[in-house]
């Protein structure tokens, strides 16, 4: 059936494209290991690490990296799929055939959509990952201050706790909040609010002081419970593991990185820079469409110049996309720019740009 749909030349085109992504999606991040382990092999072994605990981090290590790579994999693929067609004067004869330029590349774009849907995919999974990853290499063993003050933390079960102040010497902490987003009645939004809490080993957290509000309603009903003091069996953090430094935004993904905002702009915190991080999880998946409307009329250029002058261009692209992402960043961190807009800047550039290019090609 699917060959009576689609062309030969449909075909063709499909499996040139895909043959380059594969190699490129899986080569950049072996790159990025080797590059990694250069410069972080002798820190690992300091640690006394025991060698297949190393090898096993960097399988954990290629989700994130190739979140980050798909866009130039998808940018690879479609400047060497279409350059080697014009190279070889198949856009001419199918042009002759009476196919388009752009109905010849529509291929390439199914592609890229895909390729956009994975990474979507890889970026939710690429935070246990990452998580994992640090555990392996104990990058959260460390030597930590006894005091933290206006802080939030992303703990597990979708729970972010708010606090006011925390000493870990003395086991306890004030100003405390801990907020679960619901799904409905028969799965509630709460929030746990408490005065003091304290510390023991043999009963954990006990707050005191507080009250528990369950929400049953989209718009805010629902029942209050005081109490003069409460265990939390899901407040499973001790005190120095809550003095930690609270978890950094790659091992988090969109839905725990938007509760832990909401949590951290609550109590008064500055979120610019991690609500940047957050929209760029949708941010760079949407890039490969984009890269891919922009790759296929530059790719016509590469008649020429050859492989070299394609991986020239993908290479420059590539790092000029990234220059501009950081950049970005640091411009919706600062504030200069909503964090949000910060982040779809690059797309909106590369896309503009590869619209008016797409609009000149010769169809």
């Amino acid at each position: 059936m699917m060959r009576r749909i689609t062309r030969a030349l449909d075909r063709y085109v499909w499996s040139e494209f895909w043959k380059i992504f594969v190699v490129t999606a899986l080569g950049f991040p072996v790159l990025l290991v080797i590059v990694d382990i250069t410069e972080n092999l002798d820190k690992y072994l300091n640690r006394q690490l025991p060698a297949e605990q190393i090898a096993l981090s960097y399988v954990y290590f290629v989700p994130e990296s190739m979140f980050q790579v798909l866009p130039a994999a998808v940018l690879f693929a479609t400047v060497f799929a279409i350059g080697a067609l014009t190279r070889h004067a198949e856009i001419t004869a199918a042009k002759a055939s009476g196919i388009s330029f752009h109905r010849l590349t529509l291929p390439i774009y199914v592609g890229s959509v895909i390729a956009a849907v994975m990474a979507l995919g890889i970026g939710e999974f690429a935070p246990q990952a990452a998580a994992r990853r640090a555990e392996l290499l104990q990058e959260n063993r460390y030597t930590p201050g006894t005091e933290r003050r206006n802080f939030a933390f992303a703990a597990d079960r979708g729970r972010v706790y708010t606090i006011g102040a925390l000493n870990s010497s003395r086991a306890v902490m004030e100003g405390v909040e801990i907020a679960r987003q619901g799904s409905g009645p028969a799965y509630p939004t709460y929030v746990v609010v408490a005065d003091r809490g304290a510390w023991t080993d043999s009963t954990g957290w006990v707050l005191s002081d507080g009250a528990m509000h369950i929400l049953t309603d989209p718009e805010g009903l629902g029942v209050t419970i005081q109490y003069d003091s409460l265990v939390d069996r899901h407040l499973e953090e001790t005190p120095l593991e809550l003095t930690a430094n609270p978890r950094a935004p790659l091992e988090m993904g969109y839905q725990d990185l938007g509760r832990y905002i909401a949590a951290l702009e609550r109590s008064g915190g500055e979120a610019d820079e991690l609500r940047v991080e957050r929209a760029l999880k949708i941010a760079i998946p949407a890039t490969c469409i984009i890269i891919a409307l922009f790759g296929a009329p530059l790719a016509t250029s590469t008649r020429r110049g050859g492989a070299a002058y394609g991986v020239g261009i993908s290479l420059a692209v590539t790092v000029i996309f990234l220059v501009l992402i950081q950049l970005t960043k640091e411009v919706g961190s600062n504030g200069l720019l909503p964090p949000e807009i910060a982040a779809w800047t690059p797309n909106m550039l590369f896309g503009l740009v590869g619209a008016i290019m797409l609009v000149r090609v010769r169809t």
